[in-house]
């Protein structure tokens, strides 16, 4: 049967059986559930029947999640860290937060998103280590290439998130535990020793994601429909991708507080908890169903954001800095395909030191502001600074918002190509000139690096906001 590549066939897995090794786990969020029973629950799939008759009980989908990447890619490249807590961070300042914990750390209690100077406290052997944006992305790229030389990948999902399709004689359990240990195993041989993963096998990608987070670091867990509904019933609302801290709440005054009132639910009762086609499909895919929706998924928004450093917490400089992070995200907009149809603009204002109120989540004293504007449907440079020169001119005023400390630009509402609504002057010679225009600045500005070709506006910000991974998509070099 003939393997071919996708990038964006959105599918999810997840899987339990087990084989360890120590070490690592980053993401975006941190999911470190225990290994439920999964080496019984494996042994037992080979006897019990599929509870759903309409599936058979082969595996479709290998979910590969790299454990606490950022700093697991530190260590390899320093012997040095081996062995020693290290926290990654954007920036060497107490207000900032870490971006990635090794094992070490989080033994310790740092946690992705702990604040610098609690991490001390807590952690004071801790290793502190600015984020290298390049040097993840070019490992990032090395662990594809590793895995691929044992199956094909299907989709990259972030930048240490990757889920293969299973195809034929790889899809059998037995079968399936094997390819996940080569996997795993051809990692650490071809990239390096420290870069452990947790590999998730199930029946459909989101499962496979589940699995994944069941046994960190370093698990091979795997879902197969006969054990499935056991499985899950031993998990915690928020071991599901998908159900933060909001919707968990949500369930719980709904009268949902564990997975087996979940698992109740009907499908129509599912999609009435969560208002959207969300609920349906999550009641769909905790029975291991298996659907494409690569027609119907795209990427809803995106945003960039950053901390000042103390020097650049001027009004000036952070007009600076959320142009430069405007121009990244409209680069990004169009790269990927999708028009904006909404602008927002956040900022963080500090206060002073000795101030009493609300305190970021950084540290600092703050006032924080949004505002938000709708748009005709665009992705060019200039209807996009216009909005955000809006946006910036009906910031608060006053001196108590002198002292911007933090900055974030978000781009929402995106539209695919394919449904993009032309608009009257879409196929004039001046808008045809100006999207040429575009595609050759972003052509330099992916070549030789985004400040090739910007405005001017943005020059004080170039080293103020260095590019920083974004987690949810695969990080370019600009």
């Amino acid at each position: 049967m003939k393997r071919t590549k996708s990038e964006n066939k959105p599918k999810m897995a997840s899987a339990p059986n087990s084989a360890s090794d120590p070490m690592m786990n980053q993401g975006p969020q941190e999911n470190h559930t225990p290994n439920r029973e999964a080496g019984t629950v494996s042994k037992d799939s080979e006897q019990a029947p599929p509870t759903n008759p309409t599936h058979d009980s082969g595996l479709n989908w290998l979910f590969v999640d790299l454990n606490s990447y950022f700093a697991s890619v530190e260590q390899e490249v320093r012997p040095e860290l081996r062995g020693r807590p290290v926290g990654v961070v954007p920036m060497m300042a107490d207000t900032t937060v870490c971006i990635a914990a090794s094992y070490e750390a989080k033994a310790h209690g740092v946690r992705t998103g702990t604040i610098v100077a609690d991490a001390k406290r807590m952690c004071p052997d801790l290793v502190l280590v600015e984020a290298r944006h390049e040097l993840y992305v070019d490992y990032h790229h090395r662990i594809v290439e590793a895995v691929e030389s044992c199956l094909p990948v299907t989709a990259v999902l972030s930048i240490d998130e990757m889920a293969c399709r299973l195809m034929g004689r790889e899809r059998p359990l037995l079968a399936a535990m094997e390819l996940g240990r080569r996997v795993k195993a051809t990692i650490r041989e071809k990239v390096g020793p420290t870069l452990r993963s947790s590999v998730g096998l199930a029946t459909n990608r989101y499962l496979a994601k589940v699995a994944s987070d069941m046994e960190k670091p370093d698990g091979l867990v795997a879902l197969p429909l006969d054990i499935l509904p056991r499985a899950l019933s031993q998990l915690t609302l928020r071991d599901l991708p998908g159900i933060g801290a909001r919707m968990e709440k949500r369930l719980n005054e709904k009268g949902i507080r564990t997975m087996e009132e979940l698992l109740a639910l009907d499908c129509e009762q599912a999609g009435e908890l969560w208002g959207s086609v969300w609920g349906e499909r999550l009641w769909h895919w905790l029975r291991g169903e298996d659907f494409d929706m690569s027609e119907t998924e795209h990427l809803k928004s995106l945003s960039h954001q950053h901390v000042l450093a103390p020097e650049m917490r001027t009004p000036e400089n952070a007009w600076a800095v959320a142009h430069k992070l405007l121009h990244k995200a409209a680069m990004r907009l169009r790269a990927g395909g999708l028009w904006a149809s909404s602008i927002g603009l956040a900022i963080g204002f500090a206060g002073p030191k000795g101030e009493r109120g609300p305190v970021s989540t950084y540290g600092v004293p703050t006032k924080g502001w949004k505002g938000e504007l709708k748009l005709s449907e665009c992705q060019d440079n200039q209807t996009l600074i216009a909005a955000l020169t809006r946006l910036w001119a009906s910031k608060p005023a006053g001196e108590q918002y002198d002292h911007p400390y933090f900055i974030g630009v978000h781009l929402n509402e995106l539209v695919p190509d394919r449904l993009h609504s032309l608009n009257l002057f879409d196929g004039t010679e001046d808008e045809q000139s100006r999207t040429r225009l575009l595609a050759v600045m972003d052509q330099l500005n992916n070549k030789y690096g985004m400040s090739t070709l910007a405005p001017a506006t943005m020059l004080s910000a170039f080293k103020a906001a260095p590019t920083r991974i974004a987690f949810h998509s695969i990080p370019e070099l600009f």
